[in-house]
């Protein structure tokens, strides 16, 4: 059942007063207008700025129309109007803080029960006084759905049709994706942008969606947007992590659907730092060609009571507003840190939080691919890893010989140098136990000396740098070796081959 067909029933069985969540006033009004039109009432329409008027003529069921912008006189025109009209009170969220209101529609909840008669209230947000919560009925009116969004797309590419300046064609995958990125905007939302894209682009371009919904995390606050700046080709190694994450690149699609597999819920990366983690986050998101969201939980946690639970659910809200996407949960454990402690600190807030998070984990439906990473296993609660809440938990380790050589080509690549010139063997055997990070680090350094010296990059140069680093898996090698000892048994190796 939708939500109009809900709202056609409820009207039917004489609810009194129901209250519709969306930002969309134009698909409601339209949707409420057909539902009246099939129960045969007569919607009225309100808003501040323009009074009570009527959003269609007809016959029977007629109130007297107002210009006065008042909330209370909205509310008695409700009260003296007849049977078999409904009446829809635009952004009326802000009025119900006033006792008087909310004594007026306790008194219409108790008129209209039993009555023909029905008061919808419309905002973006849900704010109800705990004194109506008995009295009104909550309606969320979904976002466009898939055959919304196509029908939108089929009307705009028969409007350009003709037109030899813009190419409308669409393959049936590009189609596809297409109507999926345009999944959590408005109706508005769509058809801007797929007229931008039209404008700009001279075709139907997925980038152009994507930097819409940008616009939506931005606005939101709490969530970063993160473009797609590196590529799988830029992470060295972790070859059966690529895999597993390469077999469910197409895993979004309608076609996955149809043949029984769900969503994937996400996985954790567990493991040293300075080993590719973040970067793995950065590479899927591009080659999976979904946005994706970092989420600070450090954002999360606000000062006053009650402000952090309700930042994780908006954080929570606006993931699945924008899905498909990849949430990516960074240094997971230091943000939860507290629940372990019982709550003494913070009076219980990290534990609720946590608690919420936990919970849209495991019932999650939306497609919202969660990319957590962790560095310390003792810290994260044991709940976070239990079966269920992860497809699976890679132990990211220490790059082996053959990755470190990888990992220095790569590096060296990016730099404008030529890798064929270098012995990549040799730096990989010099760099024995250096994380990724730190054979960045490395290539980064012998620049600067080769820069000083005022001559081109040498072989002497990264040799010297690697000699010179103290690697971490020397600062903290019993951290370490604590840590692989308890990912052996209980987490899925990133890589084939051990560290050397």
């Amino acid at each position: 059942m939708n939500a109009s067909q809900e709202i056609e029933v409820l009207i039917r069985a004489k609810y009194p007063i129901l209250y519709i969540v969306s930002w969309e006033e134009k698909r409601v009004e339209e949707a409420l207008q057909k539902v009246c039109t099939n129960l045969n009432r007569t919607l009225h329409t309100w808003s501040v700025t323009q009074g009570m008027k009527p959003a269609v003529n007809r016959p029977g069921g007629q109130v007297r129309t107002s210009t006065l912008p008042g909330e209370l006189e909205a509310l008695a025109l409700v009260h003296e109007a007849p049977e078999y009209t409904v009446f829809l009170l635009k952004d009326f969220h802000p009025y119900m803080k006033d006792y008087r209101v909310v004594r007026l529609l306790r008194d219409l909840a108790n008129r209209l029960r039993g009555r023909a008669e029905t008061l919808i209230l419309m905002g973006p947000s849900l704010n109800l006084p705990t004194d109506l919560e008995k009295d009104i009925t909550v309606v969320d009116f979904e976002l466009p759905d898939a055959a919304a969004i196509e029908a939108t797309l089929d009307r705009l590419i028969e409007a350009v049709k003709g037109n030899s300046n813009v190419d409308s064609s669409l393959k049936p995958q590009q189609r596809e994706a297409l109507v999926k990125s345009a999944q959590g905007l408005t109706q508005d939302e769509i058809e801007s942008v797929f007229a931008r894209s039209l404008v700009e682009r001279k075709k139907f371009d997925l980038d152009v969606v994507l930097e819409e919904k940008k616009q939506i995390i931005r606005k939101s606050g709490i969530l970063e947007y993160y473009a797609p700046d590196a590529q799988i080709k830029d992470v060295g190694g972790l070859e059966v992590l690529k895999e597993w994450l390469d077999k469910r690149g197409d895993s979004f699609t309608d076609k996955a659907r149809e043949f029984g597999i769900p969503a994937p819920k996400g996985i954790l990366l567990l493991g040293v730092q300075g080993c590719g983690k973040s970067l793995v986050a950065k590479a899927v998101a591009a080659q999976w060609n979904l946005p994706l969201l970092k989420l600070d939980v450090g954002r999360i946690f606000g000062s006053l009571v009650g402000q952090s639970e309700e930042n994780i659910r908006t954080a929570i809200k606006v993931a699945e507003s924008v899905a498909p996407c990849i949430l990516w949960a960074d240094e997971l454990e230091k943000g939860f840190a507290g629940v372990s402690g019982g709550g003494v600190s913070d009076s219980g807030t990290t534990a609720r939080v946590f608690s919420t998070f936990l919970t849209w984990m495991q019932e999650k439906t939306a497609p919202v691919f969660l990319m957590a990473t962790a560095n310390d296993v003792s810290s994260l609660p044991p709940e976070m890893l239990r079966k269920g809440r992860f497809d699976e938990i890679f132990f990211v380790d220490l790059p082996d010989t053959d990755e470190r050589e990888q990992i220095f080509g790569i590096h060296i690549k990016k730099r404008n140098r030529d890798a064929s010139k270098f012995n990549l063997k040799a730096l990989a055997k010099a760099s024995a136990g250096f994380s990724g990070a730190e054979i960045e680090q490395a290539i980064v350094s012998s620049l600067y000396a080769a820069y000083d010296a005022k001559r081109e990059l040498m072989q002497k140069d990264v040799v010297a740098e690697v000699k010179a680093l103290v690697p971490l898996s020397v600062m903290m090698r019993e951290d370490i070796e604590e840590l692989r000892e308890w990912a052996i048994l209980r987490t899925r190796p990133a890589s084939k081959k051990n560290p050397a």
